[in-house]
């Protein structure tokens, strides 16, 4: 019991770091939060910081998920501490992946070191789901990117993405026998997605009021913050 919980604390501990808010004080002197749409997410830093920033917290975020779930949740194994099945049916390895990677996705929402205010879970989450099961991720992110391209609204394209992971999980154990995925991780990251849903309700609203911002271009950001600096 000792090593479940440690691995739940060390993940949430693990998820809260601030990345998009620690690089705009180390780089800019700036709260990315007093910037944009306030959120402390990679898709702020970009449109702020430029997309040198944004690519970092991108991959700090994304690390956050992948190393709670791929590394942090094995912890207790090591101890031998273990059971081989929880409630009698889910596989206690996929389950403790899921819950530390859960750990550091809320930790990425409510951070200890920023005063419980931070992004909406999106990266840290694929993090977290590549670290358990790369294949119906993948697919996932490909629908973010066909929506995200097609549309230019990456609100539309993280919501449209979570919704479709669980049910990527669904078809692939039940039509192609991917049976290594675990009742816990279809329970679990449904949870998960419509959590990242919640939390994007001010999008959604702006989406259906036609005042969501939306990608302009493609090319490399220069950020917000920096154009107004070299004006």
């Amino acid at each position: 019991m000792l090593s479940f919980t440690f691995i739940i604390v060390l993940s949430y501990l693990i998820g809260s770091i601030p990345t998009s808010v620690w690089v705009g004080k180390l780089t800019k002197g700036v709260d990315i939060r007093d910037h944009g749409s306030g959120n402390a997410g990679a898709t702020n830093t970009f449109r702020v910081l430029g997309w040198k920033a944004g690519a970092v917290v991108s991959l700090i975020d994304l690390s956050k998920g992948f190393v709670a779930a791929f590394y942090i949740s094995q912890i207790g194994f090591a101890f031998g501490e273990m059971p081989e099945v929880l409630f009698g049916v889910w596989n206690i390895d996929s389950t403790m992946r899921v819950i530390a990677g859960t750990s550091a996705v809320i930790g990425h929402m409510y951070p200890l070191y920023a005063n419980f205010k931070g992004g909406k879970g999106v990266i840290t989450a694929a993090g977290m789901l590549y670290g358990i099961e790369p294949v119906s991720i993948s697919l996932a992110l490909s629908i973010f990117l066909i929506v995200m391209f097609a549309s230019r609204y990456v609100s539309l394209a993280s919501i449209i993405a979570s919704i479709s992971y669980p049910l990527f999980l669904i078809m692939l154990r039940y039509a192609f026998g991917y049976n290594h995925i675990d009742g816990s991780l279809m329970v679990i990251s449904s949870a998960i997605a419509l959590f990242i849903v919640v939390k994007h309700h001010g999008n959604i609203k702006r989406l259906m009021n036609g005042t969501e911002n939306r990608v302009n271009s493609f090319a490399p950001a220069k950020g917000k913050l920096n154009e107004e600096q070299s004006a």
